[in-house]
């Protein structure tokens, strides 16, 4: 089926670079068409709609090796963030501003209009607290985290940041779809794009499947912003070949140590830690749910620990890793850890397990090793130049993907600010016509 509805612009994903896309263009008066492969359901903060939108096997979780390790995603309106832990660091500056793009200007207007905050005394947990202060002890910068939180909504005692927040305390990219919906955007969820359209070298709309049909849409200019896997994805169908090589995942690993007295009910993931930026991993606390703690201790069978959460510190160790591996033509994930990575979450264990015995905590270990954050797959410099835009007229490319390096911490405020200098760009370029 073939929409007579035409747009001035097309955008392919809703997590951070495509909603603030556009709800950019929107706020210019632009006609944007936003799809979205995942729902749109309210956010409950359940474990099952988690389990739904981040957790579905060969969808929204996808093994990358024959050893099973799993690397994550969230598919819904709102991308990943709707389950992210909300931390805001600054982009690298200096790795963008080598490939020509200077993002401190949208960076600091973002930090005026969002909730980015260090996160403070209210919403800080006693775990947190405890291995702050024996890290600090141990000579180690571990500090609050900046947060994209609206902390006087945050309800004491809560973990639900990686559920999705029922209390709308933190800020995801889902507030920006519904600010662009508000002002006219039209918001179609269940929309898997399979493909490009062209006319000849010029991007002329998409292709999608939607409850069994195939549908066609056009546009002036298309945004692809489905991620480090599902961009790349996307491309290969439309004939950009060089999409989908060595990427960066940000392996990461758990660990763990029990403490008396703690009785901890839940709180805030990623309060506070250090980034040790020379040895390319981050240090931060990581208060997981019970059924998610559960998932980490059964494989290293601690079966024994199931049980005493409640009393456990949680830390986790997140690396910058090696680039490599291949996105399939499929949207599989196929990348291996290097013995570089393993000595990285080696190293950061070792460290870890002194902060966490220095804050008291007896058998302290690790849990099985994840990934998160794909990106680099459309680097900047290679599939897309400083201005995200493909070989292709009229096709640009905004999220994770377009990283030009791997740097190893949360990507959603550079996303953000990636999002806004897009936007501008076109808006000048669609005003100049």
């Amino acid at each position: 089926m073939n929409t007579t509805q035409h747009y001035d612009a097309i955008i392919v994903g809703s997590g951070p670079g495509g909603a603030t896309v556009a709800r950019e263009l929107t706020k210019q008066g632009k006609k944007v068409l936003i799809l979205e492969w995942g729902s749109n359901a309210p956010i409950k903060g359940s474990m099952f709609q988690m389990a739904l939108n981040a957790g579905m096997p060969g969808k929204s979780v996808l093994f990358t090796n024959k050893k099973m390790l799993a690397m994550v995603r969230g598919i819904c309106t709102g991308g990943s963030s709707v389950f992210y832990c909300g931390t805001a660091f600054d982009p690298p500056y200096e790795m963008m501003r080598s490939h020509g793009i200077e993002l401190e200007e949208e960076t600091a207007a973002l930090k005026k209009e969002l909730p980015i905050a260090p996160a403070g005394d209210a919403i800080f947990g006693p775990g947190a607290r405890r291995m702050m202060e024996s890290a600090q002890e141990m000579g180690y910068d571990w500090k609050p985290l900046n947060k994209f939180i609206y902390q006087d909504k945050c309800k004491p005692d809560c973990w639900k940041c990686s559920y999705g927040c029922p209390e709308g305390a933190k800020w995801s990219a889902r507030m920006f779809v519904e600010e662009a919906v508000t002002d006219g955007a039209e918001l179609i969820n269940g929309a898997k794009v399979t493909r490009v359209l062209f006319d000849g070298n010029t991007a002329t709309g998409v292709e999608y499947k939607k409850n069994l049909g195939t549908h066609k849409v056009t546009a002036d200019r298309v945004v692809i912003s489905a991620g480090g896997v599902g961009s790349p994805t996307i491309l290969r169908a439309s004939g950009i070949s060089r999409a989908g090589y060595d990427f960066f995942f940000d392996p990461l690993i758990m660990v763990f140590g029990t403490v008396k007295n703690l009785k901890g009910k839940g709180e805030i993931q990623m309060a506070a830690g250090a980034h040790m930026a020379d040895e390319g991993y981050l240090m931060v606390d990581l208060d997981f749910p019970w059924p998610m703690y559960m998932v980490q201790s059964a494989p290293k069978l601690r079966l024994h620990k199931l049980l005493s959460r409640r009393d456990t510190l949680m830390l986790m160790i997140k690396i910058k890793d090696d680039l490599g591996g291949r996105i399939t033509d499929g949207g599989g994930v196929r990348k291996d850890i290097t013995k570089n990575d393993k000595a990285k979450l080696q190293k950061g264990y070792e460290r870890a397990k002194g902060i966490l015995q220095n804050a008291g905590a007896k058998g302290v270990f690790s849990g099985w090793t994840v990934a998160a954050h794909p990106g680099g797959t459309v680097k900047i410099g290679d599939v897309v130049d400083s201005n995200l835009k493909t070989e292709k007229e009229n096709l640009y490319v905004c999220d994770c993907s377009v990283m030009p390096d791997a740097w190893g911490i949360p990507p959603t405020l550079t996303l953000l600010a990636l999002g806004k200098r897009l936007a501008k760009h076109l808006g000048e370029e669609m005003d100049a016509k």
